[in-house]
């Protein structure tokens, strides 16, 4: 919008909006659905279909998917890896999924690493490393880094 003297006027300014308002498109909220151990369970969307809780860990490196996950995605085992958890070290199957969504992120062919004996999956730093996390009682914000 143009001002009298015919100069760019921003209408944010006119306004008075707050630049929260305005970032909200640089955050990304995730909803919640229940904690297990004190950790944050969400869903998360696999291959733009299939749907899983899984905790969001941020001590984890890489996502880490179930057995029964990962048959029913149809992953296909690209080889074997060793992995160090809490129990000690475990190995575990690798594999790739085609998408992995969460709160309006998608991240295109991850690598997974598939546990033999978790029973539920995680949610690891290949996914949301590249945010700062907030976490809230309900929801956790993703912020984009600048």
């Amino acid at each position: 919008m143009l001002d009298a003297n015919g100069e760019t006027l921003n209408l944010g300014d006119l306004c008075n909006n707050s630049s929260e308002s305005v970032s909200n498109q640089d955050i990304f909220e995730i909803p919640i659905k229940r904690r297990e151990a004190n950790i944050a369970v969400i869903e998360v969307v696999f291959n733009g279909q299939h749907r899983f809780e899984m905790l969001l860990d941020t001590g984890a490196s890489g996502t880490v998917l179930t057995p029964t996950m990962a048959d029913t995605l149809q992953i296909e085992l690209e080889g074997t890896t060793l992995v160090s958890t809490a129990g000690g070290v475990i190995q575990a199957g690798v594999g790739k999924v085609d998408s992995i969504a969460v709160g309006g992120i998608t991240a295109n062919n991850v690598s997974v690493v598939i546990a033999p004996n978790l029973p539920i999956g995680l949610l690891g730093q290949d996914f949301f490393g590249h945010y700062d996390l907030v976490i809230k009682q309900n929801t956790i914000e993703l912020h984009v880094r600048k």
